[in-house]
């Protein structure tokens, strides 16, 4: 019979990052701008089992809600991630990230003849390619950038 444990404690308030790609947790962490150094507790568990992913990682952030931006940041990251928003111990809101077609203003060109990383006033846009692994395409410059790209901007 196996043993079943409970490895990461509920949390009160706040949100858990669930069914991250397996490896991503420390990513989703650093884009969400969580240094350890502000308070809040952040639990993170890397190579969970999974019954729908094999192996995943997972983020517990208690006291905070994500934003909108946030959630599609994550998606760059962890397609299959979903939020839970948690208050009083009870799940409130429960979404399965999902990648716009379309990123305004979350990375920037790595081309830096763009116009985009010039002093014009020009937010950065994106188009995603649909499929594995993640590119996404400029706007401006059809410049082509691979996970690994937007990795290193967060």
């Amino acid at each position: 019979m196996a043993e079943t444990t409970l490895r990461v404690s509920k949390i009160k308030n706040g949100t858990v990052i669930d069914h991250i790609t397996n490896g991503h947790a420390l990513d989703v962490v650093k884009i969400l701008g969580i240094t350890g150094r502000t308070g809040g507790i952040v639990t993170v568990a890397m190579n969970v089992p999974s019954k729908r992913l094999e192996v995943k990682d997972i983020v517990k952030i208690e006291g905070r809600e994500l934003n909108s931006k946030e959630v599609d940041k994550i998606a760059l990251l962890a397609p299959h991630a979903s939020i839970n928003i948690i208050r009083d111990y009870v799940v409130v809101e429960k979404q399965v990230v999902k990648l716009p077609a379309v990123l305004k203003g979350i990375v920037k060109c790595a081309n830096p003849a763009c116009i985009s990383n010039s002093e014009e006033p020009v937010q950065p846009t994106f188009y995603v390619e649909r499929g594995e692994p993640l590119k996404v395409k400029c706007h401006y410059c059809g410049y082509i950038m691979e996970k690994q790209d937007v990795l290193k901007q967060f």
